[in-house]
């Protein structure tokens, strides 16, 4: 995860765009604009913000102040911004530990949607795991809790709705980060009643286009969007290269913005969750939740434009 980290700041310190983000502290559109676009939880009503933030790696760190302060910058970053949704999982080391001490800290809790997951096999091994998230994240109370990695699907998700009924958690899902999960996913969103879905998709890797995302959208289920960065192989590609003219027209400033907003633009997306462990792109990574988005047209050149690239 550090070589992902250095390679964006590579590619920021070498556009004018990305070094004006960095240092402006918060962008000039997240200052203008100060409601993030949001998009519809089908299965309510509610609506989320459409950046939040991803946990794995960068929140599995020690109690020490130095380890924690950047954190808790981009935690605030991220509410300060609009944004509400992070996620987290019990597969994440001392993720759940740190996300939740930070959280009370900064008294952060009713301004976020806090979502895990549960990643074990058997009913009882099952709640125990939920009930040690819920002492974790400090919220006797999760918005969302996902079977990561569609493990023991059928028993998980039987403990969520149970757990859903007793009002200990607001929405269920279920989660996957590759493309060769996506049959899978795919079958347990036309077999289950289900709120969310977590999925890998990028400008890199559409294969999500092809059926999941319409399905997604015909079943009523929210989408949160993992690994749009390819772990750092996107910014490795535009490394020393402008951004184009024309990504003004839908008021990208960097290249993080670009790959973000090519994900929202799809209408079935519900929400993206870029993981950092640095404020400066946090507000990067927000203001792509700011102002126009790509139409179908656009998100098409723009991934004609990195390809060629």
């Amino acid at each position: 995860m550090s070589s992902v980290r250095c390679t964006r700041r590579v590619v920021c310190k070498s556009l004018a765009a990305g070094a004006a983000v960095a240092a402006a502290g918060v962008p000039a559109l997240v200052r203008a604009q100060s409601t993030m676009l949001k998009r519809t939880i089908p299965s309510t009503g509610e609506t989320l913000p459409v950046i939040g933030l991803g946990t794995s790696d960068v929140f599995d760190v020690g109690g020490s102040s130095a380890e924690r302060a950047p954190l808790t910058e981009v935690l605030r970053a991220l509410v300060d911004s609009g944004g509400a949704l992070l996620d987290t999982s019990p597969m994440y080391g001392r993720a759940e530990a740190v996300a939740g001490d930070l959280v009370r800290e900064q008294n952060l809790r009713s301004r976020m949607f806090i979502a895990t997951k549960v990643w074990t096999r058997g009913r009882e091994r099952g709640q125990q795991q939920i009930e040690e998230s819920m002492k974790l994240l400090k919220s006797p109370r999760l918005d969302l809790v996902q079977v990561h990695n569609l493990v023991d699907l059928d028993t998980q998700l039987a403990t969520l709705r149970t757990l859903k009924e007793r009002g200990r958690i607001r929405y269920t899902g279920i989660t996957h980060y590759t493309v060769s999960s996506h049959a899978d996913l795919e079958q347990a969103i036309r077999r289950e009643p289900l709120d969310f879905v977590q999925l890998n998709y990028s400008l890199a890797t559409r294969a999500a286009d092809q059926r999941l995302l319409p399905l997604a959208a015909e079943r009523k289920v929210a989408v949160l969007v993992n690994r749009p960065f390819e772990d750092g192989l996107l910014f490795e590609k535009v490394r020393g290269k402008q951004l184009p003219a024309w990504a003004a027209e839908f008021d990208c400033a960097s290249w993080a913005q670009f790959f973000l907003k090519f994900i929202i633009g799809h209408p079935a997306v519900t929400c993206v969750i870029p993981a950092t462990a640095r404020p400066e792109h946090m507000r990067d990574n927000a203001a792509a939740g700011h102002g126009r988005l790509p139409d179908e047209k656009m998100r098409e050149r723009m991934a004609a434009h990195v390809a060629s690239l």
